[in-house]
């Protein structure tokens, strides 16, 4: 099958036609990405599956749940040991539960919705459009680059950056009671660390610094999840929420910390641990 052929098959190509670089409705979206990222770091492109394969979209995430490493983690918003050395008022400082669970890259089906998507060169060439990239690589860790999160009720994806700069998600089945999405914008930069704003959010002293989203399945959500600290809070109610993250980065060759691999996958590969000692491009925590 064509590029193309998978894009009309997903994509609502009428509202997105991400293969034609100068149609209207492609630049149209584009900009309105750009000036949502470069204000808040996040951005949603509405309906962006075709609506009648949302049904889909659900099954084959639910099919794939029960193949999620499931353990309830401690863990800090940082995602570093909790014995590392830091100032006693240091936001790393503060555990958290992590209860939600991972459905790996190579458990994930090639033909399953998600992994054409991810896998689209048109796809990527628009996702960094929207980032206003030159270039977009598919995140090389063999375990997050694509993967599922699921969220079961009782349990929540706790406060955290994320390891990678650019990640793209798609919520797959909505809980049946909350599991929304909360950031703080912007909360760190490559440079600052600004832990002051952190550790507010941390301990509920701060809630002006917090959005939340309102998303549907088949909605593309695009976020600078490294600079703005974020969360799904606690699902309630007798559902899962499942969604796709996507994770693509400005270069080649990113790999996921061994730490947060174990913590996400409960193990690592031989990937992992040749890339335990590479140099990332800031000077962040995690």
């Amino acid at each position: 099958m064509t590029a193309m052929g998978v894009l009309d098959e997903i994509v609502d190509t009428i509202r997105y036609p991400l293969a034609e670089p100068e149609a209207p409705q492609r630049r149209a979206a584009v900009a309105r990405a750009q000036a949502d990222l470069d204000d808040t770091g996040c951005t949603v492109l509405r309906e962006f599956i075709r609506p009648e394969l949302i049904e889909m979209l659900r099954s084959q995430g639910e099919a794939m749940a029960p193949d999620a490493y499931y353990r309830v983690e401690r863990v800090n918003a940082y995602n570093i040991p909790l014995d590392t050395e830091l100032p006693q008022d240091h936001p790393g400082r503060i555990v958290l539960e992590r209860g939600n669970a991972f459905v790996p890259r190579d458990r994930i089906p090639a033909d399953a919705l998600i992994h054409r998507l991810y896998t689209s060169a048109e796809f990527q060439r628009f996702v960094a459009d929207c980032f206003g990239l030159a270039e977009l690589h598919e995140f090389a860790d063999p375990l997050a680059g694509l993967c599922l999160n699921v969220v079961a009720p009782g349990m929540s994806h706790p406060w955290h950056f994320d390891t990678n700069e650019f990640t793209v998600s798609m919520l797959t089945q909505p809980a049946a009671e909350g599991g929304i999405f909360e950031y703080c914008p912007n909360i760190r930069s490559p440079h600052a660390e600004n832990i002051d704003d952190v550790r507010d959010v941390l301990t509920g002293a701060e809630e002006r610094l917090i959005r939340r989203l309102d998303l549907r399945p088949g909605d593309l959500q695009l976020f600078r999840g490294r600079f703005s600290l974020h969360r799904v809070s606690p699902v309630t109610g007798g559902v899962q929420r499942h969604s796709a993250i996507f994770a693509y980065t400005d270069r080649p060759g990113v790999i996921g910390t061994v730490e947060r691999t174990r913590q996400l996958f409960g193990r690592v590969l031989p990937d992992h641990l040749a890339a335990a000692d590479v140099v990332r491009g800031d000077r962040l925590l995690d």
